[in-house]
């Protein structure tokens, strides 16, 4: 017992189990009594949980005493009811934090379009937005809902960097803002959403929540949420990096306490199977929604409490060091294109059909907002790999007095940067050729001649009445769509 006595005083229970059958008669049951004294006073000062130590230790000692078996169950229950207290007072404080949500999921997964919605589906609700770019420019600031939808608050962008490395001391300093904001303002935020490139680790984004001591105090992390393309996925998830690179990915899937599996109706339904069965090798614990165009019922999503700091650290005991590095694939970049001027649309169009052709498996995600000559209304393009949409989108025309200006952006691994940003230029809209009234020849599959009528059309630099009466576009000033009259040719009138 002598080489134990340091146990007897600081661990009462143990000490006893590992003394064993040296603590009989007369000696355990002194023993009992002296742990049962300690507890009755470690009680009356408060120690509950270390009463219960000195209590379980009598138990063993004296299995057959009520007095201990009383006095146990009594600092059982005011135990419980100070941990439902502590529970409450916790509870209370997370209630005056504002819930930060974060949205993550691989290039293209269909992120911004879920802010969107949630933005427009939670009307009277106060948010403000963090928006982290991997680009040098940023597109998606210009697609998200307007600062009247989310009741007058803030967007901050994050461009050029990503949230979880480069820029990460700009997302304290964000949140910071967004406190002395919203305090100067005299008004509560429901929320803060954060979206993070398509590129980062949500690890070191989630820890911010917990290591910095004023975001701690004053925000909470309510859930991570992760957009899945399920036409795409399973080629990054599988990716193979090199030594030492994290998979961002499999880490997006791996930390996500709900995950929508997106693009559904891209897929047959083995195809979802298939996705969903690698998801839940990743993480079997969160929820799997389906869904089409990132569309699912915001309360789904937001106040839904889910992040569990144990349940990380369970998974990654070294969450919470920020001493740890993580390395992106360097061979992944980004190239932008902004300018003011405006964009012949369909010659990009055609141009990023080649693209495709050549490069859709190294492309993860381009798109762009732009200024096409002639159209009142912002054309918005986004493709992922061999996919590709765009239109001309009512909900952002061009205002009166506001600068006409295109940007783009494109991601992917080996960049021939020189050559996108030439490709994009190529398009820019130039003087016309051709007048209104000239004769010309068009590429109707033959060529057939015809006469001007109008310049940029419905976004096309020529109209063109053909001479058997019919209209045509033009939708490229080049010699492929639309030429000069022969030499020594006269034009016929229709």
């Amino acid at each position: 017992c002598r080489e134990r006595r340091g146990l007897l005083i600081t661990e009462p229970k143990r000490f006893v189990e590992e003394a064993g059958k040296s603590l009989e008669g007369a000696l355990a049951t002194e023993l009992a009594t002296l742990y049962t004294a300690r507890a009755d006073i470690l009680m009356n000062l408060g120690g509950l949980r270390r009463a219960l130590g000195e209590l379980a230790a009598a138990a063993v000692l004296a299995p057959e005493d009520t007095t201990v078996g009383a006095l146990r169950e009594e600092c059982g229950r005011l135990q419980k009811a100070y941990d439902q207290e502590v529970a409450e007072s916790e509870a209370l404080k997370a209630q005056s934090k504002v819930p930060a949500h974060m949205l993550t999921g691989f290039l293209g997964a269909g992120k911004t379009t879920l802010l969107n919605h949630i933005l427009q589906g939670t009307h009277g609700k106060r948010f403000a937005v963090i928006e982290n770019e991997f680009g040098e420019i940023g597109i998606d600031d210009a697609l998200i809902a307007s600062r009247e939808d989310l009741g007058s608050e803030q967007i901050i962008e994050m461009n050029n960097g990503c949230i979880c490395c480069t820029v990460r001391g700009d997302l304290i300093q964000g949140l910071r803002s967004i406190l002395k904001r919203s305090a100067a303002s005299g008004s509560r935020l429901d929320g803060v959403i954060i979206e993070t490139t398509g590129l980062a680790d949500p690890a070191p984004v989630a820890q911010t929540f917990f290591v910095d001591e004023e975001i701690k105090r004053s925000y909470s992390l309510d859930g991570i949420i992760t957009v899945v393309d399920a036409k795409h996925v399973l080629e990054h998830l599988h990716e193979e990096k090199p030594e030492g690179v994290e998979n961002e990915c499999v880490e997006q899937v791996a930390f996500a306490d709900r995950i929508l599996l997106n693009k559904c109706d891209l897929v047959d339904e083995a195809r979802i199977e298939e996705v969903q069965n690698a998801i839940r090798g990743i993480n079997a614990n969160a929820d799997i929604i389906r869904t089409q165009h990132s569309q699912v019922e915001p309360a789904k999503l937001i106040n839904i409490e889910a992040f569990s700091l144990a349940k990380v650290l369970e998974m990654d005991p070294e969450f919470l060091n920020t001493d740890g590095e993580h390395q992106h694939d360097l061979s992944v970049s980004s190239t932008s294109v902004r300018f003011e001027g405006e964009l012949n649309h369909q010659q990009l169009r055609m141009w990023l059909s080649e693209l495709q052709q050549n490069t859709a498996k190294d492309l993860f995600r381009y798109k762009g907002v732009l200024a096409v000559k002639g159209m009142p209304n912002k054309f918005v393009f986004q493709g992922v790999h061999m996919l590709f949409n765009g239109s001309f989108d009512p909900r952002f025309p061009w205002m009166p007095g506001e600068n006409r200006e295109c940007r783009l952006v494109f991601i992917g691994r080996n960049l021939d940067k020189e050559a996108l940003q030439k490709g994009v230029m190529d398009c820019k809209v130039a003087p016309l050729r051709f007048k209104v009234g000239d004769a010309v020849e068009a590429n109707c599959e033959e060529w057939i001649r015809g006469t001007v009528i109008a310049l940029w059309d419905e976004g096309n630099p020529y109209r063109i009445r053909l001479h058997n009466g019919e209209e045509c576009w033009g939708p490229v000033d080049t010699d492929a769509f639309v030429r000069r009259l022969p030499a020594g040719s006269t034009h016929a009138s229709p």
